[in-house]
């Protein structure tokens, strides 16, 4: 009995030192976030960008080396410090931000009340721009709302995306006319043919719940009058966006493969595991992490928007010869299956593991750390 009441006395005794510990963690984070919020304010003054990734390397490389010296992984220390630096980002992205061009009369955002429009027109306002949503109720009005506009964002759905660029032939001259679809090429042509001032096709690689553009990327297609919009370009790398420039084409040419093609096998995929009447929960419970990660990014498109996924599949009809080439290789692979040829699965299986090269093992290294967050995040 003694030796049993002086077990739970020294534990808990430890946890009371483990809890003291924690407090004073939290108390040193939350000082740590009044400083990264008058960073914020110190950066939006100078009118530095939020994002600093020199700043942020060397950072990870010294604490990296300060855990190894401590006995501590690296690992922990880095993943911590990332969550931290990403808490730094929102409490700076609060501060608002350097308006690149005061002297820009107004920035009008067509469909600025829909789930990406909205993000933009927050952003324009928080930089100190004249912003307005212009939507479809606003149209008899729209002569005198376009008139002062140096910059229009057509941010609608992809199948109305045509029919408003074409109603917008009477914009100011040195306007910039933009708009925000994951197709490039036939939006870029028809903001050309429309409009004679500044064009350009932007593309923002992330969906409507994002919290901030520190770390993403926004795809820039050039149109027209590269000069005259690069403050533009410029006020999204202030927000903390990556511009990563690329031919309509071309952009196009990869989101068939980035994008069309994924989602399309992936609601197959989900449909298939309706049809085949399969218990998600059972799937659920008995999925290693990655088989549950897989199962979560299925899920996750069936929560959203239908008529999202729709319009990006159904929009280039030229996307129709890929998918089919992807069925074909899909049998193809199958018939190897059933006719019991392993040889020759090894040796497609060898060729495509050439054909990533290096990035097969950083994928690998990537995806073990999401793996971990993804186990350590499981609820069910």
């Amino acid at each position: 009995m003694n030796n049993e009441f002086t077990f739970e006395q020294n534990l808990g005794a430890l946890r009371d030192e483990i809890d003291d510990i924690d407090g004073q963690l939290v108390a040193l984070l939350a000082t740590r976030r009044v400083v990264t919020t008058k960073v914020g304010l110190l950066k939006s003054a100078a009118g530095m960008p939020i994002y600093a990734p020199e700043r942020e390397a060397n950072l990870l490389k010294v604490r990296r080396q300060q855990a190894i010296d401590a006995g501590l992984s690296p690992e922990l220390i880095e993943d911590i410090l990332r969550r931290l630096m990403q808490d730094s980002y929102v409490s700076q992205d609060a501060s608002g931000y350097r308006c690149v061009n005061p002297d820009c009369k107004k920035v009008i955002v067509i469909g600025g009340k829909g789930q990406l429009g909205r993000i933009f027109v927050d952003l324009f306002t928080r930089s100190g721009y004249q912003v307005q949503a212009l939507e479809q109720a606003d149209w008899p009005n729209s002569a005198a709302i376009l008139a002062e506009a140096s910059l229009v964002i057509v941010a609608v759905p992809i199948r109305l995306t045509t029919l408003v660029i074409q109603k917008l032939g009477t914009l100011p001259e040195n306007c910039i006319l933009a708009d925000v679809t994951s197709i490039k090429e036939a939006p870029l042509y028809e903001m050309m043919k429309v409009h004679a001032g500044p064009v350009v096709g932007l593309h923002p690689m992330f969906g409507p719940d994002v919290t901030g553009l520190v770390k993403q990327t926004i795809i820039a297609c050039e149109g027209r009058f590269p000069q005259q919009y690069h403050w533009l370009l410029e006020q999204f790398n202030v927000w903390g966006a990556k511009i990563y420039p690329v031919e309509a084409q071309v952009h196009d040419q990869a989101m068939s493969m980035v994008q069309v093609m994924r989602h399309f096998s992936t609601i197959a995929y989900g449909y298939h595991l309706m049809t085949e009447g399969a218990d998600i929960a059972q799937l659920v419970e008995m999925s290693s992490p990655i088989y549950r990660l897989e199962l979560i990014m299925v899920g996750r498109l069936f929560a959203q928007n239908p008529e999202l996924y729709t319009d990006i599949i159904f929009a280039n009809q030229n996307n129709i010869a890929m998918m089919k080439r992807f069925a074909y290789r899909f049998l193809a692979l199958l018939e190897d299956v059933q006719s019991n040829d392993k040889a020759a699965f090894t040796e497609m299986f060898s060729q495509v593991a050439d054909y990533f090269g290096d990035y097969a093992d950083i994928f690998m290294q990537e995806s073990k750390v999401m793996l971990a967050k993804a186990d350590q995040l499981k609820k069910y």
